[in-house]
């Protein structure tokens, strides 16, 4: 227990830090933007060009951790939405967003410092290969939904102004560039690669710093009955759904199972109140970041006990 701990508590000490900067104004709101914008626009970046362009291209783009992730989140989606639309009887556009809080993780901030105490390296591969289900699929088809929903434009309208908004992600970019040079078997020269591999190693810290300093302010509510579905949708479901998948496939390499298996244990992404914020349940949404990123210590400390012996 003590060792679980020891990779648990570091993490959440971090929000911790994060969280009581902002209520003791030692940091600003707009500072916590800021490290977050940083964190976004160079330090993962980096972290996912080092990554990739550190391993071959074989090794990068493994299928099968592709197909389990992709698909275990995909069915926890699924289930949500349905849940959202035939038990809660909500509009398809918040209904897509209640789905959204289930299959999403936030593999940047929180998930990746995990996955690299736990595993080291392979926490880097996992992460790229995350952003591109989650950037190139759920998210997507979660805000197709919801502008069909509200019937705010076509289906192909919403596709291509989500297209052209991930162009333009820096973390997009690093993943392509990062890819061609893992095929090229390409190394960067030495001065950026030095650069790219200290913006690296501040990515953790800084967002799990980031996380905290954005929980302080919100609040609950008197939502918990509605809370408690999303927050076991995406803290018992999502990571349950990948190892499922895992499991069914042959010759799976366990270090990038258990990988898999821990991001979808991670709570939501922290842009998720900005999501609802468009379709009116931005307080919903905040609550639940709040309340699902405080119940992942307790569920991830347990998850990892229970998937250390598949390594």
């Amino acid at each position: 227990m003590l060792q679980i701990l020891s990779i648990t508590t570091p993490i959440f000490i971090l929000i911790g830090l994060g969280f009581f900067a902002v209520r003791f104004e030692v940091v600003s709101r707009e500072q916590i933007r800021g490290l977050g914008s940083f964190v976004i626009t160079f330090a993962l970046p980096a972290l996912v060009i080092k990554a990739l362009s550190n391993n071959h291209f074989q090794e990068v783009m493994n299928w099968q951790y592709l197909l389990a992730y992709c698909v275990g989140s995909l069915a926890v989606y699924l289930f949500g939405l349905v849940f959202a639309l035939k038990l809660r009887r909500e509009p398809l556009d918040t209904g897509a967003i209640t789905a959204l809080g289930m299959a999403v993780s936030n593999s940047g901030f929180v998930g990746y410092p995990i996955v690299a105490m736990l595993l080291g390296p392979a926490a880097a591969i996992g992460l790229a290969l995350n952003m591109l289900v989650e950037n190139l699929l759920i998210i997507p088809l979660s805000l197709i939904l919801a502008e069909a929903g509200r019937q705010q434009g076509s289906a192909a309208k919403v596709l291509r102004e989500t297209a052209k908004r991930l162009a333009k992600t820096p973390l997009i970019i690093a993943m392509l560039v990062g890819l061609l040079l893992s095929l090229l078997e390409a190394r960067l020269p030495a001065i950026p690669d030095k650069v790219v591999d200290m913006l690296a190693s501040a990515s953790a810290p800084v967002a799990l710093f980031v996380i905290g300093g954005s929980l302080y302010g919100l609040k609950l509510n008197g939502l918990f009955a509605e809370l408690r579905m999303i927050a076991v949708g995406k803290l018992i479901l999502h990571p349950l759904a990948v190892f499922l998948l895992f499991s069914l496939l042959p010759n799976v390499d366990p270090v990038l199972m258990v990988a898999g298996v821990m991001f979808a244990s991670s709570p939501m992404l922290s842009i998720y109140p900005i999501f609802g914020q468009r379709f009116g349940v931005e307080g919903r949404c905040a609550a639940a970041l709040l309340f699902t990123t405080v119940m992942s210590f307790f569920t991830i400390s347990l998850l990892i006990g229970v998937m250390k012996p598949h390594l």
